[in-house]
């Protein structure tokens, strides 16, 4: 395989294309927990950005694999995604209306609410192995590295945004943010649909 600009633009492009869930759902992260530390925020990007290396690397082993059980499974990604983040969503939507305005500092997202996240915002990266299904292992992984580099500095970019509208917003900011995820939820399934 040939280590030229063509294969990292390309490898770059999919993953700015990759990202954006992920973008979006940093963002309702950070809408969400307006003062979250910074190590939280590396802790958040990295696990997107790892589900969003993995899942394409998955996608291309299931191609040079289990290529016909993979296909099968394709049918079920809209649905996956739009039931994880519609129920993530949902529930941050819930308690924002429920909440009370107080001063008193939200609990943010936590580990299981990232897993389910980072698997929701990916997934439809499995498709992604059929693209680079003509390059060898090397090849794949290394683009798999770019696409998760390119996701870390994307969501931390939506991570900050979202801090800095979450302060602004007070109290808004999780029923702004539940708002986002089922978006992206409906989003990830009408495009998976049609």
């Amino acid at each position: 395989m040939n280590f030229g600009f063509v294969f990292f633009f390309n490898s770059i492009l999919l993953g700015i294309g990759l990202a954006m869930d992920a973008f979006s759902v940093s963002l309702a992260n950070g809408l969400h927990e307006p003062r979250m530390k910074r190590g939280k925020m590396c802790q958040i990007a990295g696990v997107f950005a790892v589900f969003q290396a993995l899942m394409p690397m998955i996608g291309w082993i299931c191609v040079h694999t289990i290529v016909q059980y993979f296909q099968a499974f394709a049918s079920f990604v809209p649905w996956i995604a739009l039931g994880l983040l519609g129920f993530i969503g949902g529930k941050m939507l819930y308690e924002g209306i429920t909440s009370k305005e107080d001063a008193e500092e939200k609990p943010g997202v936590g580990f299981v609410a990232l897993m389910i996240q980072g698997i929701a915002t990916s997934i439809d990266a499995l498709s992604v192995g059929f693209t680079i299904a003509d390059y060898d292992f090397l090849s794949a992984a290394l683009a798999a590295f770019i696409i998760a580099l390119v996701t870390f500095v994307i969501c931390m970019g939506g991570l900050i945004i979202g801090k800095k509208a979450g302060t602004a917003l007070s109290g808004k900011a999780t029923v702004f943010g539940g708002m986002i995820l089922i978006f992206i939820g409906l989003e990830i399934f009408i495009s998976g649909i049609f």
